[in-house]
């Protein structure tokens, strides 16, 4: 079932996503060599509780933790613990709140410190095939034109996107639909529509799309152990382009990625 959004309700999901930008600027200020990956999460959570907002993933389906952190060859859905970043890391952060009865869901890939130019390539195409995708997301488009458009132009740059796993409408639930797969023909899938509001959000591997479940039951890894980049932003589908709402704003002000 399709739930469309009041312009109300969009304001107040923007609200949450500005909270979510900003925590992950808090985030962001504390990445580097040597910091594990619980001290992040504490510092998340912190912030989001300090806001008057909730963070959306603890406890979801008992998910223990307020991010996902999920490093080099895992792609989503890691959980903190007491791995400590390395140089040359790459450090997908995911983070979902909940504000006024609303979810917000983004996510950025991060360097640590120096990383190697594939890695830097990885993350710079995953980043610009999210643009890409969200400039779909118009009235009158088709999912398939979201999916279509990311897989196109992660594929002109020989790296893979992951079938398995796919973007969500999203609101007074963390997960609507529709599903919004990083792959898709254009001009195919659920038409879209003024007042949806999706959660877009590409993952794109290095070496082969196959990913798999590791033991803790949620981290989803590539079964090649090459790396994997992970961006997404939640926005809201517009007449005439999209309106994103969360925003990067604070993570570019200390990564100028």
């Amino acid at each position: 079932m399709l739930f469309l959004k009041t312009d109300e309700e969009i304001a107040i999901i923007k609200q949450s996503g500005l909270i979510l930008a900003q925590t992950l600027g808090v985030v962001a200020k504390a990445i580097k060599p040597g910091i594990a990956t619980k001290a992040l999460d504490k510092l998340a959570e912190a912030y989001i509780y300090d806001q008057g907002a909730i963070p959306s993933f603890k406890g979801y389906n008992q998910f223990p933790a307020t991010l996902c952190i999920s490093v080099n060859e895992a792609v989503v859905h890691g959980i903190p613990g007491s791995y400590e970043l390395k140089e040359g890391d790459i450090v997908s952060v995911d983070c979902g709140v909940l504000y006024k009865g609303f979810h917000s869901d983004s996510a950025f890939t991060f360097p640590v410190g120096e990383i190697t130019k594939e890695a830097k390539e990885l993350i710079k195409v995953t980043k610009e095939a999210l643009y890409l995708g969200i400039n779909q997301a118009i009235v009158g488009n088709r999912i398939g034109d979201i999916g279509g458009a990311v897989e196109n132009y992660v594929s002109k740059h020989n790296f893979t996107v992951v079938r398995d796993l796919a973007g969500h409408g999203i609101g007074k639930s963390l997960h609507e639909d529709p599903q919004i797969p990083n792959y898709g023909k254009r001009g195919t899938g659920v038409r879209l529509k003024k007042g949806m509001v999706l959660a877009i959000e590409p993952m794109v591997n290095l070496g082969k799309s196959a990913v798999r479940q590791e033991k803790d039951g949620w981290t989803i890894t590539t079964t090649d152990k090459k790396l994997s980049a992970h961006f997404e932003h939640t926005v809201a589908v517009g007449e005439q382009q999209a309106e994103i709402l969360t925003s990067y704003q604070y993570i570019e002000e200390v990564f100028k990625i």
